[in-house]
């Protein structure tokens, strides 16, 4: 019989190693995230076949944007099942004990990055955002459409940068982004080696007063690590710069916001290719009326929305949504313009999905005509949803 309870944190880098095994990664031990950082800030949750860790999932409170406010979120990492026990309802009962944890401790919302998408949709999860890697030409100059913000630049050191950059990120955060502590900003943003750069030098930063890029370089590459912007002008500027590395004739940016202006701010455009788009964060709503009460909304309307979630019983049923200035979220008994499973009203919320593009498809149902169409337009948000930080 196996048995869910909580890991000790003593046992934290044992688990990096567990995930390194399922996950079939080696892990040097010269890697920082060979201790298990981000493990020693998370709730430990471990499925236990005696005294041997059979499964595993850690729970990061975390703070997640969403329109219009900031909610309490359950970043969730670490999730795996050893080989020799799969298919016995392990992952299930983690997620279990996940979600009563969650609900517990007031967090609205839960999100992680998946290894393989069709596993999390039964758990709740609803694709939420996603994100395109870039590459640009920089063997000659690159000229811009947008007049770049001449206000001048500066190299700030690892050490000191978190105090600069961090009110610049958190003013220009977006539905989807996690707020950054000072711990994450040293270990997961600006740490001295990063395992997915391999042969990168350490992180260098370039400030502007409304922007900053975080950057590292490899025979002749630029790799941005984070590039954040008050304006587009602003935004021009930093990618001039960067374009501009002496020794260097190639940038490229991974995990970009799939409206990056940088496609459309170049004079040409050729000079500017997209590589990929791929799905990023998955989102979960742990309490359905908490999540829509927070969030803000586009315009004002009114909706009955009937959900279906078989693994929190207190989102299910009919909720009357009222979105404005002032939102209100209640049960009702009214009969339902909508009907949504618990994983696509997560992935509309953050408004990166649409409901008319779920209603055609069949995965939403529509009782009321137009309904869709009207959600989305309250959903609407002026930017992509967007992440930019990996766990």
């Amino acid at each position: 019989m196996t048995e869910i309870r909580d890991v000790p944190e003593a046992d934290a880098r044992d688990m990096v190693d567990f995930a390194g095994m399922v996950f079939h990664i080696s892990i040097d031990e010269g890697d920082s995230d060979r201790n298990g950082w981000p493990l020693t800030r998370a709730e430990r949750i471990g499925a236990y076949d005696g005294d041997a860790r059979v499964g595993q999932l850690a729970a990061m409170p975390m703070g997640l944007a969403v329109p219009g406010a900031v909610l309490d979120c359950s970043a969730i990492t670490f999730v795996g099942v050893l080989p020799t026990h799969r298919r016995r309802g392990i992952l299930t009962s983690m997620m279990d004990r996940m979600d009563a944890d969650a609900i517990a401790a007031g967090r609205p919302v839960a999100a992680l990055w998946a290894s393989q998408g069709a596993i999390y949709g039964r758990y709740g999860f609803g694709q939420a955002t996603w994100a395109i890697d870039l590459e640009v030409d920089t063997s000659r100059p690159l000229e811009f459409r947008t007049t770049p913000d001449d206000r001048p630049l500066r190299l700030v050191d690892a050490a000191s940068a978190p105090e600069v950059l961090d009110p610049i990120h958190r003013r220009s955060l977006r539905p989807g982004g996690l707020v950054r502590d000072p711990d994450w900003w040293a270990r997961a943003i600006l740490r001295p080696v990063d395992r997915d750069s391999p042969g990168y030098t350490a992180p260098r930063i370039v400030v502007h007063p409304a922007g900053y890029a975080v950057y590292r370089v490899r025979e002749g590459t630029v790799r941005v690590v984070d590039l954040v912007a008050d304006t587009p002008q602003v935004e021009a500027a930093l990618w001039g710069f960067l374009a501009s590395i002496d020794l260097t004739s190639r940038v490229e940016a991974l995990g970009r916001p799939v409206d990056d202006l940088l496609p459309h701010m170049v004079a040409d455009p050729d000079r500017v290719t997209v590589k990929k788009e791929f799905g990023a964060l998955w989102l979960r709503l742990i309490d359905v009326p908490a999540a829509l009460h927070a969030r803000s909304w586009a315009t004002e309307d009114a909706f009955v929305l009937e959900v279906e979630d078989s693994r929190i019983p207190a989102n299910a049923g009919r909720w009357l949504l009222k979105t404005g200035a002032a939102p209100v979220c209640e049960p009702t008994s009214e009969a339902p313009d909508l009907s949504f499973s618990a994983a696509d009203l997560a992935a509309v919320y953050l408004g990166g999905q649409s409901p008319v593009t779920l209603a055609r498809i069949g995965a939403v149902a529509e009782h009321t005509a137009g309904a869709a169409a009207r959600l989305a337009a309250a959903l609407a948000v002026p930017l992509a949803p967007y992440i930019n930080d990996d766990f």
